[in-house]
Parts: C-alpha cells; structure tokens; sequence
C-alpha cells in the first residue's frame, strides 16, 4: 500500500500491464469530439470545446462513451444490489403488527423456561438447552423497567442499559452516567477539548514530509499570498498528488484526477496559489497526500511493548499534512458560500482530513457544511447532473450521504435531508473522465464496486435502522405476548443483508464465517475471471487479514486492504446493531427469552468476532481508515458484551451450547484486538482515552498493560 511504490508493484501484475491491457484500456480512453472523430485528427478532449473546434470554430459534441465490458458490469451490479430494497418496504407491516397489543402467537416452544419438544434440539444442545430460569442477579428488574426488546444503534445508548449500568457503576465507578445519557452526542464530540483546534502557526517549520523525504516547501512570514511555486516543486507536487489518488481518492472517490492532473496543477506551476476554489482544493489534496506518505512510512506516534502504533507520521499536536492544510484553511472563506461542485468537495476533503486526526467535532462540522453544500448546488443547479461533470457530482452526494448516516447510527446526529434528493440524483456508474492511473489504480483495488457496494449497503442499513426503530425505539408501547415475531423479522433482515454480500462481484466476496479471508474466486460473475483478479500480492496464506499483529503487516497497494476491511467491518457492524436488541432483552428479562431469541443472540454474538479494521495490515495504517473514531466506540461495545457472555447466566448458557468451539478462539482474539485498538489510539484521540478508561475498569488491565 506504499504510494510512493504503486506504479511498481501495478508493473508487476499481469492485468495491469500495458502489454495484456492495452486494447481496453484503449477503448475507456476514447473521448474524441464528433468532429475530430470525422476528420480523423487527434483530439485535444477539452470541455465544453476542444482545441480543434475552438481554433475552426465548430459545433463540439461529444458521444456518450461506449461502457467496457467493466462498466456494464459495474451497472449490472449496481441493479442486481439495488433491487435488494425493494425487499425491504415488506418489513413495515411486520412492525406494525409488532406494535398491536395482544394479536402475537406464542413461540411455538413457549417461554424459555418450558421444555422444548425433544425432536426440535438436536443431540448436541439438548444437554445444556435450555438455560434455567433463574432471574438476573444482581439487578432485580422492576415491572417499570423497560421494554421487552429494545433497539439503540448508538454505542453510548447502550451503556446506559440498567444492567450495564450496574456493571459500570461496580467497575467504573467514577464513570458520569447520568451526563453519558443526557448529552452523550455532545460529549462525545467535544472529548478534544484538551486540544480544541489544530495550530495554527504555519510557518514554524521550512521543511515539512516523512523521515527521508523532504518535502521542500519553503516559507516565510512575510508571505502573505501563501505558498509560491517557487517554494512548492514540480515533483513535490506530483508526488503529493499521486499519493492521495491511489488512497484517498480510492476510498472516496469524489475527485477528478485526470482534471487536477491536467488542469490545477499547471495552473498553480504557471501563477502560483491564490484563493480560488482550485487552489484550496489542491492544498488540500497535497495535506492528504502528506497523511497517506505517513500513514505508511512515518515514524509511529509511540511503540508498546516492541509493536509500533498504527498511528503514524507527525506528532499529536501536528500531524502530518498540517501546512498544507492551514494554507486550504486560509482560502476556505472565499469559496464558502460557491455552489459547486468545488465548493462540496473542499468541505468533503477537510472533514477527512479533520478524521485523520481525530478531531471529531470538526469532522462533523465539515461534513454537515458538505452535505448543505451538495444540497445548495443540487438545488440551485440541478442541470449539473446532465454535465460531462454529473457523476463526479452524484459520487460526491453518496459521499456525503454515506457519512450522514455514519454520525446518525454512531451519535444520533440529525440527517441534513439530502437523502430527499436520492431520487433525482441516482446511482453513479463511473462514467466520467477516467485517466490510465485510475484504470490500474481499479484493476487492483476495484474501488468502484466498493464504492457502489457500500452506497447499495448504506441504504439497507437506513432502512434497516428506521424498521427497528419504529418497532422498539424509545417511543415504542411493549407488548404482553412472545416477542418470537421479532426474532423473524430480525431474521429477514439478516436475510437480505447476506444476500447483499451474496451479489458482490466474486473479487469482493468473502466467505461469512471467514472475515479475514481473501475473496473467494468462485462463481461466475464474468466471463473471463483472469480479467479481475482479488486485490492480493502472491503469499502463501489463506487469510488476507490476520489476528497477528507482531509479525511485519502485508503491504497491499492502492489501499486495498483498507478498502476491503471498510466494507466487511461495516457488514458485520450493521448484523451485529440488527441482533442487539436480543442481547437487551436476555440481560433484562430472562425469563422471556425463546429458542428464537437465543439464536438471533448467538447470530448476534457471531457478527462481533474478528473485525478486519481491527486486524493487521489495516490496523498498523489507521489514518487511512474511514471515520476512524465511530469504531472506538463500537468495539468499546463488542468488548462490553463479550465480557457479559462470560458473567451473566443466560448468556453463559447461549455461548457454551450454541456458539459451537471455535468460538472461545475467535472471542479471545477478538477482544485482545479490541483492546489493542483502543489503547494505540488513547493518547491521540480523546474518544479512544474515555473508552480506555472503561476497558481498563471491565478488564482489569494497567495502562501498560
């Protein structure tokens, strides 16, 4: 994943070569003008008129580029993904009739405690099966106590389930529960208090890069203007801007990089950086280039016990990228109120940026300007989706949509309302302007399909979200019956989610009880599979993620495994939050639990284990990793349960009889993950430090621990 060494290692592939790729690559490059087409002439494919029919003064059209065999499967996936939803709309009347009082049959096997009919077990639960009735204890839970079943998405909601509540108040007992449940959102985004802003005394440093690379960027107070292309090189340029396109731009693929290559950056060689949109946008793209260089190849922030941090790169005060970033930030007031394209793109970019380091409240403050951005072009301008420039801005709309939902499922952060807009918009298909380093860049990472995967799963996880939380929000009425509907419901959901990872193209799938596996190359999606090869180099290993965080991590170009970790973490994250509410249930009333809700419980159980983002290479390269601080949280919860499953009876009874015994293994390894997550992170993001603390209080663990 080393950007400085793609183009080597995408040399070496036998897909990626000029040699055996030539002939479609040829065909994705053709954009000639309908008059340079005719005359037979090389086209110089500048918009709205090329230079041919500039100089002649002719009539410049452009054709509809002919889709490659690629892009017709990219919308063939996006069709076959986006008819999962449909699906979906059947689940409303399932939760209403959840919310009659009265109307719902009793579990086939009744309540847990009666004895389930011999032939409906098999020999080898019957023998623990079912747990005995034995109320919790401690807490004694009052007949005001809450619902039966009940759904949070929120992490901090969670802790503040009674019985957690007791676990806490015994372990962590200078925890402030009361604050937690009232301003959880707020707290959590405002824990960076200690370091409120990023500095802002640019001109500290003249030379600013990774250990070995200097990055010759000289500067001075007197520079009022900012940077001069006397002090920013060619090549730092180049290299900075290559750097952020095979990984930022992969992950969010919400940039233009044939434009910028052809259009900012001699822009900026020939006059220098002004404050223009471009020029903040290419201060920007530079400061993300810097964190992608470090992200791989700087000094980690701190090394425990021999294993380097997956932090790296600048310090905690100034991290990497932070000059180029505080030049975007001086422009950034004189594009604020643009709508354009330009304009949502600058807020995207300062909110990765602001992630990286782990500022969260300005990550959410640039994100929501991002979308109220993309709202206002939308609005204003809606004959821009028609333009050579329609997918960039419909990429850039499902960026911002897909970290809405982020910070609404994470920190119940209201939407903006740009999902109202999904309908105008659409889907993207990639059907831009597509450079020859975009080519590789997908035919080794397959950054579309993951971006158009993760569109497709976060619309399942909305709708999902809004199904259960209409069936046991906090404004739901319990019901005096079985609560085995539920578990069906619940069921279909998890239903629809496994046929989403059923319909990824072959090189994404991955086998369910695998996380840590290499995609499995079977089926037939395409006609010629050596086209598409997994995005792996050549080892001897079954498992492209592992739990072994002290051997050296496998280096994957074009962050492929960060892109791979991002989509099945969020996979299991959204199976796990869809079985919860079972686990809520089992703690509070025991006695209530069926067969089903024990099952959904283990299912639940079973979507925890072994989280790619927490396992090597992908957690050695955290600033890389997308909305970074959402999963300290998250694992704070995974961490909570597994340690219940081994402290509270019922939960006891589920795990010994129906998790199977590979799962002691995976649990093991998947809390010492969890905990080493946690404790890289504490000291360079506040989240991570108050998630610590209660790790440390549930665990019994020592700060060098």
């Amino acid at each position: 994943m080393n950007p400085e060494s793609n183009s080597n290692n995408s040399s070496s592939a036998g897909p990626a070569t000029p040699s055996n790729s030539r002939k479609e690559r040829g065909a994705i490059a053709a954009q000639a003008c309908e008059s340079c087409r005719q005359r037979k002439q090389r086209c110089s494919e500048e918009r709205p008129k090329c230079a041919t029919c500039q100089r002649m003064n002719l009539e410049c059209k452009y054709r509809e580029p002919q889709p490659t065999k690629k892009d017709k499967t990219l919308i063939e996936i996006l069709e076959r993904l986006k008819s999962l939803e449909g699906g979906l709309r059947n689940l409303d009347g399932k939760v209403d009739s959840l919310n009659v009082r009265g109307t719902l049959p009793l579990s086939i096997y009744g309540p847990i405690q009666s004895n389930p009919p011999p032939a409906a077990l098999d020999a080898s639960r019957s023998s623990a099966w079912p747990p005995p009735s034995v109320p919790l204890q401690p807490p004694a839970i009052s007949p005001a106590s809450p619902q039966d079943v009940q759904y949070v998405s929120a992490t901090h909601k969670m802790l503040s389930w009674p019985v957690v509540q007791q676990v806490l108040e015994s372990k962590v007992p200078g925890l402030d529960l009361a604050s937690l449940e009232k301003d959880g959102a707020a707290m959590l985004l405002g824990l960076q208090g200690r370091a409120t802003s990023l500095p802002t005394n640019i001109y500290e440093s003249l030379h600013i890069g990774t250990e070995g690379t200097s990055l010759p960027m000289q500067v001075t107070t007197s520079q009022i203007d900012g940077l001069q292309t006397g002090g920013l090189s060619w090549e730092t340029m180049q290299r900075l801007t290559k750097s952020y396109f095979d990984t930022f731009n992969l992950i969010y693929p919400i940039m233009d990089r044939q434009a910028f290559q052809s259009e900012i950056i001699p822009t900026i060689a020939s006059r220098g950086l002004d404050e223009s949109s471009s020029s903040t946008l290419a201060c920007l793209v530079f400061a993300l280039g810097e964190v992608a260089i470090n992200a791989v190849q700087g000094a980690p922030i701190r090394i425990h016990k021999g294993r380097n941090s997956g932090v790296r790169g600048g310090t905690i005060e100034r991290p990497p990228g932070l000059q180029f970033f505080n030049e975007a930030r001086r422009r950034m007031g004189f594009n604020l109120t643009e709508c354009s394209l330009e304009n949502v793109q600058i807020f995207a970019l300062a909110a990765i940026y602001y992630g990286t380091c782990c500022h969260h409240l300005e990550f959410w403050r640039m994100n929501t300007s991002a979308s109220l951005a993309c709202q206002a072009l939308l609005t204003s301008n809606p004959e821009e989706l028609t333009t050579h420039r329609g997918d960039l801005v419909r990429r850039a709309f499902w960026h911002c949509s897909i970290m809405e939902t982020c910070l609404n499922m994470e920190l119940n952060i209201p939407r903006t309302g740009l999902d109202k807009l999904e309908s105008l918009v659409g889907l993207p298909d990639f059907s831009g302007s597509f450079s020859e380093e975009d080519y590789v860049g997908n035919q080794a990472s397959h950054f579309q399909e993951h971006f158009a995967s993760q569109i497709v799963l976060r619309r399942l996880s909305v709708e999902f979200h809004t199904t259960l939380t209409n069936a046991f929000g906090p404004t739901h009425v319990p019901v005096e019956a079985s609560m085995s509907p539920s578990a069906v419901m619940m069921k279909q959901m998890a239903a629809q989610l496994d046929q989403w990872r059923g319909l990824l193209p072959v090189y994404l799938r991955w086998e369910e009880e695998n996380p840590g596996a290499f995609p499995n190359p079977t089926g037939e999606l395409y006609d010629d599979q050596s086209m598409y090869p997994p995005p792996i180099p050549d080892l001897h290993t079954n498992f492209m993620f592992t739990a072994d965080l002290d051997n050296t991590p496998v280096s994957y170009p074009y962050a492929a495994d960060i892109q791979a970790a991002s989509l099945r973490t969020r996979y299991y994250y959204v199976k796990y939050i869809i079985y919860r509410p079972f686990v809520f249930k089992a703690l509070h009333h025991p006695e209530q639990v069926t067969r089903d809700d024990a099952e959904a419980i283990a299912e639940c159980l079973k979507a925890m284990l072994k989280w790619p983002i927490t396992m090597s290479p992908t957690c050695f390269h955290k600033r890389l990793i997308p909305c970074l601080f959402f999963w300290s949280q998250n694992l704070l919860g995974v961490l909570l349960v597994l340690h219940l499953t081994q402290q509270v009876p019922i939960l006891m009874r589920i795990r010994a009889s129906l998790m199977g015994t590979k799962f002691d293994q995976d649990a093991s390894e998947t809390v010492m993950l969890c905990i080493d997550w946690i404790r890289d992170l504490k000291d360079t993001d506040a989240t991570a430090l108050w998630c610590w603390e209660i790790v440390k209080g549930i665990y019994a663990l020592g700060d060098d621990t």
